[in-house]
Protein backbone atom coordinates (compact mmCIF):
# COMPACT_ATOMS: atom_id res chain seq x y z
CA UNK A 1 0.00 0.00 0.00
CA UNK A 2 1.22 3.48 -0.82
CA UNK A 3 1.38 5.46 2.46
CA UNK A 4 2.78 8.55 0.74
CA UNK A 5 -0.78 9.68 0.12
CA UNK A 6 -1.38 10.00 3.86
CA UNK A 7 1.83 11.96 4.44
CA UNK A 8 1.07 14.59 1.78
CA UNK A 9 -0.01 17.84 3.44
CA UNK A 10 -0.82 19.71 0.25
CA UNK A 11 -3.79 21.97 0.89
CA UNK A 12 -3.71 21.53 4.67
CA UNK A 13 -3.20 25.23 5.36
CA UNK A 14 -6.00 26.13 2.94
CA UNK A 15 -8.34 23.79 4.79
CA UNK A 16 -7.31 25.34 8.11
CA UNK A 17 -8.04 28.82 6.74
CA UNK A 18 -11.42 27.65 5.48
CA UNK A 19 -12.35 26.15 8.86
CA UNK A 20 -11.21 29.28 10.69
CA UNK A 21 -13.18 31.49 8.30
CA UNK A 22 -16.32 29.40 8.77
CA UNK A 23 -15.94 29.59 12.56
CA UNK A 24 -15.54 33.38 12.35
CA UNK A 25 -18.64 33.68 10.17
CA UNK A 26 -20.62 31.56 12.62
CA UNK A 27 -19.44 33.67 15.55
CA UNK A 28 -20.31 36.88 13.68
CA UNK A 29 -23.78 35.52 12.95
CA UNK A 30 -24.27 34.70 16.61
CA UNK A 31 -23.22 38.23 17.58
CA UNK A 32 -25.70 39.70 15.08
CA UNK A 33 -28.52 37.65 16.62
CA UNK A 34 -27.52 38.70 20.14
CA UNK A 35 -27.11 42.37 19.23
CA UNK A 36 -30.58 42.52 17.66
CA UNK A 37 -32.33 41.59 20.89
CA UNK A 38 -34.10 44.53 22.60
CA UNK A 39 -32.54 43.73 25.97
CA UNK A 40 -29.01 44.03 24.62
CA UNK A 41 -29.88 47.20 22.71
CA UNK A 42 -31.27 48.78 25.88
CA UNK A 43 -28.23 47.71 27.89
CA UNK A 44 -25.77 49.11 25.36
CA UNK A 45 -27.77 52.32 24.95
CA UNK A 46 -27.78 52.77 28.72
CA UNK A 47 -24.03 52.23 28.92
CA UNK A 48 -23.33 54.76 26.17
CA UNK A 49 -25.79 57.25 27.64
CA UNK A 50 -24.24 57.00 31.11
CA UNK A 51 -20.74 57.31 29.65
CA UNK A 52 -21.68 60.48 27.75
CA UNK A 53 -23.79 62.08 30.48
CA UNK A 54 -21.97 64.42 32.81
CA UNK A 55 -23.17 64.24 36.37
CA UNK A 56 -21.87 66.27 39.27
CA UNK A 57 -20.99 63.91 42.15
CA UNK A 58 -21.38 66.79 44.66
CA UNK A 59 -24.99 67.37 43.80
Amino acid sequence: MNYKIFLDETGASTAEYAITTMAAVGFAGLLVVIMRSPEVKDLLFGLVKSALTFSNPNG
